[in-house]
């Protein structure tokens, strides 16, 4: 990347803050080149630079900042606290100093902070949040998985607008097949949100294929499928949970014959390169779309590395020019019967 992308990294949110997370911009700064802003308490901050022998690192700068939001606390208490890590990252961010936000902190808070602090991108009614889910044959962006919990059918459309722009300038796919999450496949199924939704669709000019039921969310069939975020966040715990449950199951049945265990050792390679696809930490974090500037939530139990690769999410927002093409997007995609409604509610 030509310039020197700057980030405002949120060294006290976290299950590891602010060791590993002061780790991981030490890593951002060495590996990427990238000026990190390590917001928080500045004693313990310059005592984990002094110990990694990177205090006189000019890429590292510690910017004090006296409170810390709890995992658990309300995410509206964010707003107030204004001498907290995260709302001090967020000004950085707003004021142009930073480029983009990272945290490992509480989500709701995080989304607060993006939303009314960072603020979000010209004629973008609501950021959402977009993972990137694995398939057989690459990723799946499921949009939104728990910025908005009460959509209407002109925020469906954004989301659609938006993570087809996700998946062609950060995913590289070309030409994304966009469906809507349902409960089958015949279009007039589902409730009434994805009934009144599904007609703007069809008039965006997306490459829109219609219902996506839950079996499509990791099949390939579809590089967009859009929900409300209620549902989306269901979605994505659950398959969290499953995929933990899955993974223990398999080490209990490992345990129980020696036969297995010799399979479990051939088969590791294999293991090791399903846990890299499978694995947070690899990439990172996932992005609030729509946002002003990126804004990149981490995992709360995030380690160095992948507060390292959440650094380099957001530089590939900004290198790809992100907004940019989200907002040529959202004029050329944009229904004309929807174009009256913006901004109404």
């Amino acid at each position: 990347m030509s310039q020197c992308l700057s980030v405002a990294l949120d060294c006290m949110g976290g299950d590891y803050a602010p060791q590993e997370i002061v780790k991981g911009g030490i890593l951002a700064a060495k590996d990427l080149g990238f000026k990190v802003f390590l917001v928080g308490d500045e004693a313990k901050i310059t005592s984990l630079l002094k110990s990694e022998g990177e205090l006189a690192n000019p890429l590292l700068e510690v910017v004090h900042a006296e409170g810390v939001i709890g995992m658990h606390e309300p995410p509206s208490n964010v707003l107030r606290k204004k001498s907290s890590s995260l709302h001090v990252a967020g000004r950085l961010v707003r004021e142009g100093r930073a480029d983009a936000l990272v945290s490992a902190g509480n989500t709701g808070a995080v989304l607060a902070v993006g939303k009314f602090i960072v603020g979000a991108q010209e004629l973008v009614e609501r950021p959402s949040i977009g993972v990137a889910l694995p398939n057989p044959k690459g990723k799946t962006v499921l949009i939104d998985v728990g910025a908005n919990v009460d959509s209407k059918p002109k925020h469906l459309v954004q989301f659609a607008i938006i993570g087809h722009t996700y998946a062609q300038e950060i995913l590289g796919i070309e030409n994304p097949r966009v469906g809507i999450l349902s409960i089958g496949e015949e279009e007039g199924k589902g409730n009434e949100l994805v009934k009144e939704t599904y007609p703007l669709l069809k008039e965006t000019g997306l490459n829109f294929l219609g219902n996506a039921e839950g079996r499509d969310i990791y099949s390939g069939k579809f590089d967009v499928i859009v929900c409300d975020g209620f549902v989306g966040n269901v979605v994505l715990k659950t398959s969290e949970s499953l995929g933990l449950t899955v993974v223990q199951m398999i080490k209990e049945e490992i345990k129980k014959s020696f036969i297995a265990k010799l399979g479990a050792v051939l088969m590791m390679p294999a293991f090791n390169r399903f846990k890299k696809k499978a694995d947070f930490s690899e990439y990172g974090g996932i992005p609030l779309l729509g946002a002003k500037k990126p804004v990149i939530i981490t995992h709360g139990r995030a380690n160095a590395k992948a507060i390292r690769n959440a650094i380099r999410v957001a530089g590939e927002f900004i290198s790809h020019e992100f907004n940019r093409k989200l907002m040529e997007n959202i004029e050329r995609f944009t229904p004309e019967v929807k174009r009256t409604t913006v901004g109404s509610g």
